[in-house]
């Protein structure tokens, strides 16, 4: 197996990723502030890390995956107070439908998924050893990081403190000694949630809840730090500043971000109408593009994470088409007899060099395009191999492989008779039944055995057009798909 090498958006390069314990990884990503309903951004980040904890699984890494929830927040409240229902409730009700599209995507829970709540303690204390270094200081009841205390400053997102602008979430306030500097603690405000403090009630800035659980939960130094691009600035360079400033160590040794996700070439808004939810892209899709966990981690892991995507109805139909590929084979894989097979011999020779072209993918910076390449390479060897035979054991054998690396991408785990009834699509009044396909292919099968050729090809016509294929098996039976 290669040396894995993991792109580190902190240097700007692929760099060889040994964790700091060996065979032991421990990964923090930012998880979803619940306000609202998990969008296909949320889908992207949440499959390539889900990707990435499953590869280092994969090679014999014990991984500790920590993802949060950031269950108190300006939105959060916003939103409860315009929906006139508890702020708890709110969080609450997203916290279900998180997990309900996490379910649907395939998506394993992370180790520990903790929740902001419940680490007030926690940053109460990192608060208090920021203001004792002299990097923090206090204006009434709030409390703030002081930017220019920390020399490397935008180290992450290589911007210059002189040339920054306030990016989102950051308030202009002139209280603050400069137009940087960030919240830690937030005085509270009327009808607001606030908790106990030593500088009065309020509650936590969004930046120190991260770095609170983080360190609580992985150490004050660990191996990797995931999220979307849009959280390099000024979240993750917030983060950075508090936690080193606090801890006078490196917080994270790698920075890892996917890409952004647009539709039909724009950018996601709500105001053009092309903002998908995952619930949105299951229920309405579901019908007509057979949608399922499969199809939608297809389409997210075949552009590599780190590059922007386009999500489109006709994306969504390639990767079905695609899957459909896959699904085809592993049914006639698994209806191979056990006979003798004259390609047996090859079928060890081509796991190995498919597991290896599929390793060396990977490895480089998780690149599942050249991982999908492997595989299709591998479905059409083995294609070739049917053609020539194979025994039941090597058709097993082949089959056993794809379940295997389909699982580290989190794909082909559906059941074939699954498969096949959500690939049935809803047709017109002329579409063909089952019933009469069969006969079809029976009368077919007659005017071959009666030499009767041109009668067999208007039949096998026919069929097409109506959107039939059909495959004549060396065994003399005929398969058909729509």
């Amino acid at each position: 197996m290669s040396a894995l090498r993991i792109f580190n958006t902190m240097t700007g390069r692929k760099e060889l990723f040994e964790p700091l314990t060996p065979h032991h990884v421990r990964m923090y990503v930012c998880g979803v502030t619940v306000y609202d309903e998990c969008h296909l951004g949320h889908a992207r980040g949440a499959v390539v890390f889900d990707l990435i904890r499953r590869y280092l699984e994969y090679r014999n890494f014990d991984v500790k995956f920590v993802k949060n929830f950031t269950d108190i927040d300006d939105k959060i409240i916003n939103r409860a107070q315009q929906q006139g229902v508890p702020w708890q409730a709110l969080t609450l009700r997203y916290m279900e439908a998180y997990y309900r599209d996490m379910s649907r995507l395939g998506v394993r829970a992370a180790t520990v998924e903790p929740k902001a709540t419940e680490h007030l303690n926690d940053i109460i204390i990192l608060v208090q050893t920021l203001l004792e270094k002299g990097v923090a200081y206090q204006v009434g009841a709030d409390v703030y990081f002081a930017v220019e205390r920390f020399p490397v400053y935008g180290r992450l997102s290589k911007r210059k403190l002189d040339d920054m602008q306030a990016g989102a979430r950051v308030e202009v306030d002139e209280r603050k000694r400069h137009p940087m500097d960030f919240a830690l603690w937030k005085g509270a405000k009327p009808g607001e949630p606030s908790w106990e403090s030593p500088w009065g009630p309020g509650r936590p800035g969004w930046h120190i809840e991260c770095s609170a659980m983080a360190i609580r939960h992985l150490g004050e130094t660990f191996d990797i730090h995931g999220g979307g691009e849009d959280l390099v600035f000024p979240h993750h360079e917030n983060e950075i500043a508090q936690s080193e400033a606090a801890t006078g160590k490196e917080f994270a040794r790698f920075w890892v971000h996917n890409g952004f996700v647009t539709v039909d070439q724009e950018k996601m808004s709500k105001s053009l109408g092309n903002f998908f939810t995952v619930r949105e892209i299951f229920e309405k899709f579901t019908a007509s593009e057979a949608v399922t966990a499969d199809v939608l981690r297809f389409f997210l892991l075949s552009t590599h994470y780190r590059s922007s995507m386009d999500f489109s109805d006709q994306a969504l139909r390639q990767a079905r088409s695609g899957l459909n590929n896959f699904y085809d084979l592993f049914q006639r894989l698994e209806e191979v007899r056990d006979v003798t097979g004259s390609g047996d011999a090859q079928v060890p020779s081509l796991i190995a060099s498919f597991a290896a072209a599929f390793e060396q993918a990977m490895d480089d910076d998780f690149n599942t395009p050249a991982a999908f390449a492997a595989l299709q390479t591998f479905r059409s060897d083995v294609n070739t191999l049917l053609r020539a035979v194979i025994s039941s054991s090597a058709a097993k054998q082949a089959l056993e492989v794809f379940r295997k690396y389909g699982q580290i991408l989190g794909l082909f785990q559906v059941p074939l008779k699954e498969w096949e009834f959500r690939d049935t699509e809803s047709r017109d009044e002329a579409a063909l039944d089952e019933a009469e396909i069969k006969r079809l292919i029976t009368a077919r099968q007659q005017a071959r055995a009666d030499k009767n050729w041109a009668e067999a090809d208007a039949i096998r016509q026919q069929l097409a057009e109506h959107g039939i294929t059909i495959e004549d098996r060396p065994d003399g039976t005929t398969r058909w798909k729509r």
